[in-house]
């Protein structure tokens, strides 16, 4: 009867994690199911083998619980196989890789309170990307950093206590960067644009939105808001893109799908994996917050999770090449209206929350 009342139970709370990320409500304690999907799947699987175990204690609910949890199990299934090498690769993997059409780009969450900064420096060392780009840094992370000023003679450094401190460093010239708190005052974005050895520019924008929790925001909104205004920004047709940074946010959610096709970016890790970054000391907690998109017109050398430096997120890297031929070979993400509609009334509302302040 335990068991019966146990697997019963685990069955209702799986549904119901997999149906409140559909509600269109902002609301952290909404949002946060979006994050653990592998793991809802997981836990809903090993409940529908479970309920074998009743045997002839079925009932009515029993059934229809089943019937709901294979349900669920699919949707969540359908949620992250792009995110599998089972999946058509959104971005082509680049056939030979051009030097002077090459961007290499590592992202790391440093964890303010992390002090093992030699385990960055060395992995900087070994990788040699052209740009680093790390979040979380404070003024501590700062002077460790400046060691490798004389291999990355270009940055843009926003130190901050709290957990919002940004730092870019970059082997590549930066042309016109700028440092911008585009929804929150406290939390920064670098925007610039980076020339290629082939003289190319790039159009960078490095992101760390704050996630929607207790500790945080009560709601998305501000995530949400950042995320889509830069979306909005971009100046598509014209330059080539690349957005990275800690979103806050999964792969396989709502409002990075929305990112996505209002930006018209391209996400490496589709057909690829998961390459979950956080949370490195939980192995079963672990989803992928670090992003690198880019526009239609790179194709990917190599992606890769980084090891462990001693914070509670893997770097990320990417190696994306420039190709003006693979815009023939993508297919670009796009909003339709009620997206755009969507996407508006979330821009607007941060920006008559900021005005309020």
């Amino acid at each position: 009867m335990i068991l019966h009342w146990l697997v019963a139970l685990t069955a209702g709370l799986a549904i119901l994690s997999t149906l409140l990320p559909l509600l269109r409500c902002d609301a952290w304690w909404v949002r946060i199911f979006e994050f653990p999907r592998v793991q809802i799947t997981v836990v809903s699987l090993v409940t529908l083998l479970a309920y074998g175990a009743i045997g002839n204690a079925w009932q009515a609910t029993d059934w229809l619980l089943w019937v709901g949890l294979a349900a669920c199990t699919v949707f969540q299934t359908i949620r992250i196989a792009p995110y599998t090498p089972l999946f058509p690769k959104q971005i082509h993997t680049a056939p030979q890789p051009a030097e002077k059409d090459t961007l290499h780009v590592i992202v790391s969450n440093v964890l303010m309170s992390n002090r093992k900064a030699e385990a960055l420096l060395r992995l900087v060392r070994q990788r040699k990307p052209d740009l680093l780009l790390t979040v979380e840094s404070d003024r501590w992370w700062e002077q460790q950093l400046n060691t490798l000023e004389a291999d990355y003679p270009h940055s843009v450094k926003c130190p901050l206590d709290n957990l919002y401190g940004m730092h870019l460093y970059s082997r590549l010239p930066l042309v016109d960067p700028e440092l911008h708190f585009l929804v929150e005052d406290d939390v920064p974005s670098i925007h610039a644009k980076v020339r290629l050895p082939s003289g190319r520019l790039v159009s960078l924008h490095c992101v760390h939105p704050a996630p929607p929790s207790p500790t945080e925001n009560a709601t998305s909104a501000e995530r949400d808001g950042e995320l889509l205004l830069v979306a909005k920004s971009l100046d598509k047709p014209a330059r080539s893109v690349v957005v990275m940074g800690d979103l806050n946010d999964v792969a396989w959610s709502a409002s990075t799908r929305m990112f996505q096709h209002l930006s018209g970016l391209l996400d490496p890790r589709v057909g690829r994996g998961t390459f979950n970054t956080f949370h490195a000391r939980y192995p079963f907690l672990r989803w992928p917050l670090d992003h690198v998109f880019c526009s239609p017109d790179f194709t990917l050398v190599t992606m890769a999770r980084l090891p462990n430096i001693g914070s509670d997120h893997f770097p990320i890297e990417a190696v994306l090449q420039r190709d003006p031929h693979a815009v023939a070979l993508h297919d670009e993400p796009q909003a339709d209206a009620e997206e755009r509609e969507i996407a508006d009334e979330k821009i607007d509302k941060v920006d008559a929350d900021r005005q309020a302040l």
